[in-house]
């Protein structure tokens, strides 16, 4: 779930200890397996609440809590945005999985007191070749970002590398939304966004933990919010993808937490 408006303007940057990273290491994991599930029934004829579900029981097998439901008022354990919604589309019995559509998944849990939050983009069925090199190209922003995650560069070296990747493929970056700092709170300090100029922001360290999370349009980047006061789409209804993993900044460069 996206940082914007939720991140304290007075929260300074915590850094995490190994072992506490090591716990954010298990929360994610928990997210990391529970979405693998989702991929497999998330097909056509499914309804988003129907994934919904799966995500509740699986909480409860793991004995974990869900980050999102409850969070400022959100309903769901799950976001599943739907083509050209970006971000936080709520589950509904109403919206049935279309052969073609791109569904957008994200998801976080509470676990130990830790929070873990990732995201993934899903073809259903077969989709057209601009919706999978739109998936390509989101994805592929994600893991160029997460290299940059080492110490010593800088916060805004993240958030343009997404940038000139994203726009040199012809797609646009969501201004609206962005990645965040996580830990012992689900939004900490530093907002990650997913444009700007290299060698600005804060000197990464060591310690800091990160949710990157690149949000890109096939269209131009202007979305806007609908009437449930949560599902963000792009306004030109172009697709849009979400692909994100937290991410440790090491000694030995970035450790990505929510991949299996």
């Amino acid at each position: 779930m996206n940082g914007l408006h939720f991140v304290p303007d007075h929260e300074r940057i915590i850094l995490k200890s190994p072992q506490e990273i090591e716990k954010m290491r298990h929360s994610n994991l928990i997210v990391a397996e529970i979405l693998e599930e989702m991929k497999t029934i998330a097909q056509p004829g499914i309804t988003t609440a129907a994934l919904e579900e799966l995500a509740e029981a699986l909480l409860a097998k793991h004995k974990a809590r869900s980050a999102f439901k409850g969070y400022n008022g959100y309903p769901a354990a799950l976001c599943t945005s739907v083509n050209e919604e970006v971000v936080h589309g709520i589950p509904s019995e109403e919206r049935v999985l279309q052969k073609g559509d791109i569904l957008s998944i994200d998801f976080g849990v509470i676990y130990e007191g830790f929070y873990g939050d990732a995201a993934v983009t899903l073809p259903i069925g077969h989709i057209s070749s601009e919706a999978e090199r739109l998936l390509r190209v989101a994805e592929g922003a994600l893991y160029l970002a997460i290299d940059q995650a080492r110490p010593g560069n800088r916060l805004l070296d993240i958030s343009a590398t997404i940038q000139r990747h994203v726009e040199s493929h012809g797609f646009s970056v969501v201004r609206d939304f962005v990645g965040h700092g996580i830990g012992k709170h689900l939004h900490e300090k530093p907002q990650v966004p997913n444009f700007g100029e290299p060698g600005r922001g804060v000197r990464l360290k060591p310690g800091m933990t990160l949710a990157i999370e690149p949000m890109i349009n096939a269209g131009g980047y202007e979305v806007m919010i609908l009437e449930d006061g949560w599902t963000a789409v792009t306004k030109d209804k172009s697709l849009s993808a979400h692909f994100e993993h937290s991410v440790a900044v090491t000694e030995n460069g970035p450790y990505i937490l929510s991949k299996l």
